[in-house]
Parts: C-alpha cells; structure tokens; sequence
C-alpha cells in the first residue's frame, strides 16, 4: 500500500490522473449535453450542428487542461516544438487544410448536413461533415437522373479550396430545368405552345409561385438578376422541325419525377390534337436511286 500512495504522490502521477479524471468528467457533461438536446431542438440540422459542436468544444476544453496540467514543461520543449513543428506541417498538410476546411464550411456556409453538392467531382447529398471528411449519399453515376445509387463516398474538406463547390440547394431550395420536345413543321404551332404552357402552370404553376419568394429574397440580398421564375415555353426551328423549350423550376430533389409528369401530359395531349401536332423523329430519306443500265455500261 505504501509502494502505491508513494508511486500516486509523483508529480507526473498526479498530472496524467488530473487530466484523467478531467476529461472523464469533460466527456460525461458534454455526453450530457447532448442527451437533452432533441428536447429544445426540433429541427434536425440545428440538432446535428449543435451536437457536434459540442463534441469539438468538450475536444478543446479537454487540450486546454493538458496544457495548463503541463505548462511548467512547456517553457523547456519550445524551440523543439517550433522545429518538429514545421516538420510535422509539411507532413500533414492535407490533414491541416482539411481542418481548415471544416472551418470554413462550418462558418462561410458552403454547404450544410442535407444540401445536395457536388464536390471533388462527386454529386450527392451531404449526411455528414466530419474533422476532415464530408460524407456525400451518391446520385447519378450508373444511375439515371438525380437519385441515390447506395453509394457513400467521403470526400477530404480540403477540396473546397482546390475546386468549384456547387451546391445545389443552398441559398434557395429549386432549380431551372427545361424539357425539348419537337414537332413537324407543319403542326399547329401557336395551339402547341398554349398547351404546353398550360401543361407547366398544372405541374409547376403553384411551386413556382413559393419559388419566386425565394428568389424576390435573393435579389434583394445579392447583385443578381431579377430572373423570370414562372414557367415559359420558347419556339425555335430549322430545317428538319420546331423545338419547343419548356422552361420551368423545380425543387432540386424532384427533377426526374416532375420530368415524367410533363413529357406525360405532353403526349396525352399530342395524342388527343387528332393529328394538330405531330412529333418530328429525325429521319434520312433517299429521294433518288443510282441508274443500273449506267453502272452495268461501266462495270
């Protein structure tokens, strides 16, 4: 027993027990913290950023005891740090500039848990911002449209400062989309495009009239332009058909199934016109034939 209380009364004994126990209790608070979190913050994004932020505070106040236990020492180790340091930096740099860049997504507001981005080349939904890594759930690649394809791909922080970050639902929840459809030259023109407006204010008509809120508060805030957010159709034509554009936003997560209601409407009412509109398709036809008697005189 007396080996014991002796090997407990050392100086470095004592401090590692002080930090021991203090990041115990560190720990248990913070744990603490977080378990009546949900109780006062029902939205699951300010929950997920407060959670973790307590986890790095509890991280921070946890060093901030080791040094203060140490501070003594520290006087004696400075210019070895300052050498092993630079040492340690040029090894890690891609861990430092990760770390940077989870700052500066955490307080620049790039992106946040459930924003659809596209970064380092990899499109998806954000599920997790970590120390060092964003976890995206994929969409796209051998999947068609803007769906999951069970993918989970981590990419490193430090791409927001090595290429675009694109971000697809961050300032306002919709995007601009279109859909081309062509019909023969000789199709009643000014009847399609009345309908196919009217097909786009059907599907669209009420999220676009929320969209333009979005976007009336963007204007307001930024120096951009005053874009035309109701559904449109434009006509443009060449020798082989007239295209018409439709032009329309959408909510970012709801592309492909709002794309399927309007190329649907769209050909029950081309089917219906009794033969008003007529899909052009792209064909190559052969208007003359080479003379046979002429080819066997040669051969």
């Amino acid at each position: 027993m007396d080996e014991i209380l002796t090997f407990l009364q050392q100086p470095h004994i004592q401090k590692v027990l002080i930090i021991f126990f203090s990041a115990l209790v560190i720990l248990f608070i913070a744990r603490g913290i977080k378990s009546i979190i949900p109780k006062y913050i029902h939205e699951t994004n300010q929950r997920y950023r407060t959670r973790k932020y307590i986890s790095y505070t509890a991280y921070m106040v946890i060093v901030l005891v080791i040094l203060v236990t140490f501070s003594a020492k520290l006087s004696g180790i400075t210019v070895f740090l300052g050498v092993a340091g630079a040492g340690i930096a040029f090894a890690l740099q891609e861990i430092i500039v990760s770390a940077a860049g989870f700052l500066a997504i955490n307080f620049s507001k790039f992106y946040s848990v459930g924003d659809r981005v596209m970064l380092g080349g990899i499109k998806g939904d954000v599920i997790d911002i970590g120390l060092l890594r964003t976890s995206l759930m994929q969409v796209g690649d051998w999947v068609n449209g803007d769906q999951y394809n069970g993918k989970m791909v981590r990419v490193a922080n430090s791409f927001i400062f090595k290429e675009p970050v694109y971000n697809y639902s961050g300032e306002f929840p919709f995007l601009w989309d279109e859909v081309v459809i062509p019909l023969k030259t000789e199709s009643d023109y000014h009847w399609a495009k009345e309908e196919f407006l009217k097909i786009l204010n059907e599907v669209q008509g009420p999220y676009a009239q929320e969209a333009e809120k979005h976007w009336q508060k963007m204007t307001e805030r930024m120096m951009i332009e005053d874009a035309r957010v109701k559904p449109m159709v434009h006509v443009s034509f060449d020798q082989n058909w007239i295209s018409f554009t439709l032009r329309y936003v959408v909510d970012y997560k709801l592309r492909r199934s709002t794309k399927d209601q309007i190329f649907t409407k769209c050909l029950d009412m081309i089917r219906a016109s009794e033969g008003r509109l007529i899909i052009a398709s792209a064909a190559i036809e052969i208007t003359a034939f080479p003379d046979s008697s002429q080819q066997n005189q040669k051969s």
